[in-house]
């Protein structure tokens, strides 16, 4: 792994909460340098005015896809809403195709030709790719929990998901409306979410998903019920998500079920609270993690060193 060499990069959609934890994670990396950040609602201000971690003059920019990709930058971080990628990764493409493209909305999650990237399940599978999908929040936790156990499934999982409303996003809607939230669980999505899907292609078994919104500002808690093809014991179960995550620095498996308020700022996740029923062929595991860390920015920077050969948790603290 190179301990090294220096590289630039710029952050698009810079913004929203995401986009925040990027340049957090960008400012304290020895290897990095931010080359731009693109936001049109911050366009002209400093960096530091907002993100005192970083220091210097840069200021951000509103920049189209071509003004983007003639930074000529060494990697692209895509912190954008769903559906506003292609122009960016077409006019990069075109200008650097050797530019390390790590984009975080799910509009290449479903593309065979992108390197799916959830490390600790996917790292294998990395074969030098320049371009490179970030998981979903949801779909990151659904999968640390169900994957441990996937030729044990006698059935589709079915997930049931609360997550903080920053995982709405910074544009006004219901689900991050404080008013509408307080005191309410707010479901959404009941069947077909993107990221029921996307797990569902990421593991090859059906999963059902059901999503809900807190109050809570960030960090997410994954109920997966599970039912299994023959009889297991706790012991058993809690070995497989033991022996599956040795040595993931970012993967914490505990005894009792994780609590969401234990997780919030945190760069890992949690998996534990192993419950069976009756008979031992049903178990439910809980997953927690920070929509906005390990479910976002904390990922997008594991798979960004791993994609310019820097160690995998350079700048994530765990």
């Amino acid at each position: 792994m190179s301990t090294s060499s220096s590289f630039t990069v710029g952050i698009v959609g810079a913004r929203g909460h995401t986009g925040a934890e990027l340049i957090r994670l960008v400012a304290a990396h020895p290897n990095l340098q931010l080359g731009f950040v693109s936001s049109r609602e911050l366009a002209g201000q400093r960096v530091s005015d907002h993100y005192p971690q970083w220091q210097g003059e840069l200021q951000f920019e509103n920049l189209d896809a071509d003004a983007v990709a003639a930074k000529g930058v060494d990697a692209v971080i895509l912190a954008l809403p769903n559906g506003l990628a292609a122009p960016f990764v077409a006019a990069l493409e075109t200008a650097k195709p050797d530019t390390v493209i790590v984009d975080l909305s799910a509009d290449y999650r479903f593309d065979n030709t992108w390197y799916y990237g959830l490390p600790e399940l996917t790292r294998s599978r990395y074969r030098g790719q320049k371009h490179i999908s970030n998981p979903g929040c949801y779909a990151t936790a659904m999968q640390l929990a169900i994957h441990p156990l996937l030729d044990l499934l006698a059935g589709p999982p079915q997930c049931f998901g609360v997550s903080g409303y920053s995982g709405a996003g910074t544009s006004p809607s219901d689900k991050n409306n404080v008013e509408l939230l307080a005191d309410n669980l707010m479901p959404y999505a009941l069947t077909n979410h993107v990221h029921e899907r996307e797990v569902s292609v990421q593991l090859g078994v059906a999963v059902e998903f059901m999503p809900h919104v807190a109050p809570h500002f960030r960090g997410i808690t994954l109920t997966a019920n599970l039912w299994l093809n023959r009889v297991q014991t706790r012991e058993q179960i809690v070995e497989r998500f033991q022996q599956a995550y040795a040595g993931e620095a970012l993967i914490e498996v505990v005894d009792e079920a994780p609590w969401v308020s234990r997780i919030a700022g945190r760069h890992g996740a949690q998996v534990g609270g192993f419950t069976l029923a009756p008979g031992g062929k049903r178990v439910v595991v809980v997953a927690t993690l920070d929509n906005l860390l390990k479910g976002a920015a904390t990922q997008a920077m594991q798979n960004l060193n791993l994609a310019l050969g820097i160690d995998e948790l350079t700048s994530i603290p765990h």
